[in-house]
């Protein structure tokens, strides 16, 4: 097979960016699989298993987006390379995003072997517990080291239009993740029932697994040879390219996870119908996203291919289709959920008290997810220009600045109720400190999704000045 990075005459943006997008939101979805398979297993084992489950999964999210994020600076640098023909230097990239992969790796593993400051934010824990917890994240130590490798061959396909192979791969790993599990979880076939412990072992072996057939595909498959990957020895020149753009990204990643965590615990405030009405809000939310998430890792990398390339204008072409796709679909989405949301809540849970809470918060969605795929693909597409600094700084200041801050000092701080009147008009049966936070962090994405947009336009004028701006 050859290796092109020019479209096809008859290709347009959107059409190419549509085809590389549904393999990622595939391959996005098969790796959320991997949690609900935990929950949905540990849960059938003991409340115990459950519990740890629960507290292990946010300790172990929180760091492995972050580090996600600093990886995923080498999907605009080797689609960069590609649009380039610079092929050689693809191989070069990768290999010392490997590196940085293992470096990571022993941070990130650092800070899950000893859980002790994280679970003090949650006050008295069982020690039965505390133990799964322990024994969960010392197993995921074992595959976090894997599990970054692989997202480097992830960034590697996306960047050179190749998202199939990683979601072929997610997706035959469901199938390990339901196997090992039900080894490991229950104790079958003479093993040990691990608990929450044996979850943590399966989810190592399925990395493990997943890095070793990645490897295969790598070797066997000749269109990467061109791209001559090899590991080699770690280059300052290349590592701090990575990290340059890395860690700008990393943080947004961060900003992003910690939103919701931090929202999560001020919820929790007001009982376990306003937690449950907020997970549910939640847990819809970050499904909607996996949409525009997905056609914005598409647009980045072909804007990143074309900018490569120094065609300026299928560079502003590309990013133009991909804000387009994103929004029509995000108002298809709106639609569909506002349509069906009663149904929604049905699907969630049978308690009418924590219905009546996710309802009212639901109101918040149109805003919310119109503006959060708004932000999502714009971030993307100054990516692909190699900028990362100035998203983050403005998603710092208006997801925790505007979003967080102020939706605890309006909800729960000195100014608790002042929003209680309309709030109570506009998301009715929603607690009045849950709804705030919704209301804040809607108005925050909002904010960050039009300086997004006018930061990006920026940067199109200054690339070329005789082009179009995107409506």
């Amino acid at each position: 097979m050859s290796v092109s990075a020019r479209p096809s005459a008859a290709s347009s943006p959107a059409r190419r960016i549509l085809q590389q997008s549904w393999p990622v939101l595939v391959g996005q979805w098969a790796g959320m699989a991997f949690g609900v398979l935990d929950t949905a297993m540990t849960g059938h084992a003991s409340p115990v298993a459950l519990a740890a489950m629960a507290l292990s999964v946010s300790i172990y999210v929180t760091v492995f987006v972050g580090l996600t994020g600093v990886l995923h600076a080498l999907i605009p640098i080797a689609a960069q390379h590609f649009g380039a023909g610079r092929l050689a230097q693809i191989g070069r990239a990768w290999g010392q995003a490997v590196w940085l992969a293992l470096g990571l790796s022993a941070l990130g593993g650092a800070l899950m072997m000893f859980p002790g400051p994280w679970l003090s934010m949650s006050g008295d824990i069982a020690p039965e517990v505390r133990s799964q917890i322990e024994g969960y994240l010392h197993m995921l130590v074992l595959a976090l080291p894997a599990a970054l490798v692989f997202r480097t061959v992830y960034a590697l396909n996306t960047a050179v239009s190749r998202p199939k192979v990683v979601m072929t791969i997610n997706l035959a790993g469901i199938g390990a993740k339901a196997l090992f599990n039900w080894l490991f979880i229950y104790g079958k076939l003479g093993l040990p029932a691990l608990g929450a412990v044996g979850a943590g072992l399966s989810t190592a072996l399925v990395f493990w697994l997943a890095v070793a057939v990645s490897a295969w595909v790598l070797w066997r498959d000749p269109f990467y040879r061109p791209f001559a990957l090899r590991i080699g020895l770690p280059r300052w020149a290349s590592l701090r390219e990575l990290l340059r753009l890395g860690v700008p990204m990393g943080g947004s990643y961060l900003v992003e996870v910690t939103s919701f965590t931090f929202m999560a615990l001020l919820v929790a405030r007001e009982g376990v119908y306003a937690t449950g009405g907020h997970q549910i809000m939640a847990n819809l939310i970050a499904l909607c996203y996996m949409m525009p998430l997905s056609l914005g890792i598409a647009s980045g990398a072909l804007t990143a291919q074309a900018i490569g390339a120094a065609d300026h204008e299928r560079a502003r072409r590309t990013g133009s289709a991909g804000l387009a796709l994103a929004l029509g679909g995000a108002a298809a989405t709106i639609a569909l959920v506002t349509a069906g949301r009663g149904w929604i809540v049905d699907a969630y849970t049978s308690d009418p008290r924590v219905a009546a809470v996710a309802l009212g918060l639901l109101t918040m969605q149109p805003l919310f997810h119109f503006f959060d795929a708004l932000q999502c693909c714009t971030s993307y597409l100054l990516r692909a220009y190699k900028i990362a600094v100035a998203p983050m700084l403005i998603q710092i200041g208006t997801l925790w600045g505007i979003g967080l801050l102020g939706g605890w000092w309006l909800g729960y701080g000195p100014a608790a109720g002042a929003l209680a009147a309309p709030l109570a008009r506009i998301m009715p049966g929603a607690p009045t400190g849950a709804a705030t936070l919704w209301l804040m962090a809607s108005v925050s994405i909002a904010v960050s999704g039009l300086m997004l947009q006018a930061w990006y336009r920026r940067v199109l004028r200054l690339r070329n000045p005789h082009s179009v701006t995107p409506a």
